[in-house]
């Protein structure tokens, strides 16, 4: 009798771990499909001649060093990020 109680303990603990590794699964496919239409985003831009967005410093103080500050960038990721966080992790 005891070990039919503890088959079914096991069960349901087992059943818990798979709903969580498969909404982890759904998660890793959803943020694959996210960078997957950035990246061809950028090739399209890349395509049409933006290589720069507004905002960005280019610094290029000799022929061997240059240095390029996307700042514009930093800031769309930084609210675009802002956004998705407290979306998700509203309380």
């Amino acid at each position: 009798m005891a070990d039919r109680s503890r088959r079914d303990r096991l069960g349901a603990r087992s059943g818990v771990y798979s709903r969580s590794m498969e909404t982890a699964g759904k998660l890793l496919l959803a943020a694959a499909l996210v960078l997957a239409a950035l990246g061809i985003g950028a090739l399209v831009l890349a395509r049409l001649g933006v290589d720069r967005l507004p905002g960005t410093i280019h610094w290029k103080p000799s022929d061997n060093v240059s240095v390029t500050v996307p700042v514009l960038l930093m800031v769309i990721i930084s609210i675009v990020g802002t956004i998705v966080l407290n979306v998700f992790f509203r309380r």
